[in-house]
Parts: C-alpha cells; sequence; structure tokens
C-alpha cells in the first residue's frame, strides 16, 4: 500500500491511465475482430470495408503507446494479406 502523497497519486494516476489505455485496447480489438469475422464469412466487400475502418483504430492504438508501433504494423499486414486472399 503506498504510504506517501505522491506515491498515493501515482496510484490515482496509474489506475486512470489503465481505464483509459483498456478502453482503446478494446476499441481496437472490437475493430479487428469484425474484419476477422468478415473474412471467416468469405465477404470480401464487407471485408474491404471493416479493414478500411479498423486501419485508423489500430494507428491511433500505436499513436497512444497502446501497443507497439510494429504490433500495430504486423496486425494491419496480416489482415490485407487476409482480406487480398479472399479474393484470388
Amino acid at each position: 500500500m503506498a504510504n506517501t502523497k505522491s506515491a498515493k497519486k501515482a496510484v490515482r494516476q496509474q489506475a486512470r491511465r489503465t481505464a483509459h489505455n483498456k478502453l482503446w485496447r478494446t476499441r481496437m480489438r472490437t475493430y479487428v475482430r469484425k474484419v476477422e469475422e468478415a473474412v471467416e464469412a468469405g465477404d470480401q466487400k464487407a471485408a474491404q470495408a471493416a479493414l478500411r475502418e479498423a486501419q485508423p483504430h489500430v494507428m491511433r492504438a500505436v499513436q497512444r503507446n497502446i501497443i507497439h508501433r510494429n504490433t500495430g504494423s504486423r496486425k494491419i499486414s496480416r489482415l490485407s494479406a487476409r482480406v487480398r486472399a479472399l479474393g484470388a
């Protein structure tokens, strides 16, 4: 348990940041899941539309340091490859 005033404040800040980061991570995962569901259904048009929606959310999570930039790029790359494979 935090004893000093500054340590107590740090705990409050950490809880606030954790909640904020969780919100952005959840939002990003929701959009990624929509792309994956469209790919599973085999609907290329829906998958492309979902991918266009998901990309900015993933990159926004990168900008906010929710995920690493390489992780964000990898997610987008793999989703794009799966969507392209539907058209082949």
